[in-house]
């Protein structure tokens, strides 16, 4: 096991190494496989690719943020001229916009909905993070699957045992209808969130647990 400070150090030079981080002022905390990433960055784009740097390090467990999206006077907009970006920026995108309900208030992002596939969610995500004078996204969209068939258990399996980044990973799956559990034991943060990825790609899926424990021990 990494000791706090070699993780603190681990996760503040996986910031540093990311392009769009280099002049962020975000501290970091680690407490036994916790970190906390507190400060202020410019833009919500910073604050989300800090997320994303952090999870990828190894011994990382959970990733508490506090960090605040403070706007530069030159780049702040008002709602309605966020409101104009989002539209302009989801028809450009695959994301079925019809499917949507959009709220923009004071810089903040509410997406509702209902859309068929969980990429197709996240997509979403991915395509406005990007805007300037945005603080926060909140993303509600409802994953409801059009096909009738319940979730093919052992295609799940095989899809999970066959991705590289399992590594071999023994990750049990259960399916209740069109919903999916995952259990047992991963060595990284970064496995279990491939493991749900791989197991929202599943056809006819609605819902997935993720309880898969992380065992980070070296």
């Amino acid at each position: 096991m990494k000791t706090n400070q070699d993780l603190k150090t681990d996760v503040e030079n996986a910031l540093l190494w990311e392009p769009l981080l280099h002049t962020a002022k975000i501290s970091v905390i680690a407490d036994d496989g916790i970190i906390t990433l507190a400060g202020t960055v410019d833009s919500y784009a910073k604050k989300s690719e800090a997320e994303d740097a952090a999870k990828k390090v190894a011994g990382v467990k959970v990733i508490i943020e506090q960090m605040e999206v403070v706007l530069n006077s030159e780049i702040r907009k008002t709602d309605q001229e966020i409101a104009r970006e989002i539209l302009s920026t989801l028809a450009a995108s695959w994301v079925p916009a019809d499917k949507l309900k959009i709220k923009v208030e004071h810089g903040v992002i509410t997406l509702e909905g209902t859309l068929q596939w969980n990429f197709q969610k996240q997509a979403a995500t991915k395509s406005l993070k990007n805007i300037t004078g945005i603080t926060k996204i909140k993303n509600m969209i409802v994953i409801k699957a059009d096909t009738p068939d319940e979730v093919e258990k052992k295609h799940l399996q095989n899809a999970l045992k066959l991705n590289w980044a399992m590594n071999g990973q023994d990750v049990r799956v259960e399916v209740h209808g069109k919903a999916v559990t995952l259990s047992g034991v991963v060595n990284s943060y970064y496995q279990k969130e491939e493991a749900e990825r791989i197991a929202w790609q599943a056809p006819g899926v609605n819902a997935v647990k993720n309880d898969l424990a992380l065992d980070l021990k070296d």
